[in-house]
């Protein structure tokens, strides 16, 4: 990714269903990195900016499970999501 007002070199767009591993949605550069981003926005979709975590993601083809390797490093993102969308996963509201 690249810095504030800057387009982002690369964007990677996770699907995780809580059930099954996560699953990359779409990935890019440019333009695409751009779509990823705005649609993002207009969604409240919370992002995270982690370049080698980025870099890892987008060698993995489009519709795939992520690997077992990047589980800690994407559950780490996905908590960071909740959190910061105010969102828990199903059973896991806290007390």
């Amino acid at each position: 990714m690249s810095g504030p007002g800057k387009a982002p070199d690369y964007a990677v767009a996770l699907r995780y269903d809580g059930k099954d591993a996560p699953r990359i949605l779409a990935k890019g550069g440019g333009v695409t990195a751009e779509k990823i981003l705005e649609l993002a926005h207009a969604h409240n979709i919370p992002l995270h900016e982690d370049p080698a975590l980025v870099s890892l993601l987008a060698q993995i083809d489009l519709g795939q499970q992520i690997p077992p390797a990047l589980y800690l490093a994407v559950a780490q993102v996905i908590a960071f999501a909740y959190l910061v969308s105010g969102k828990f996963p199903d059973g896991q509201q806290p007390a």
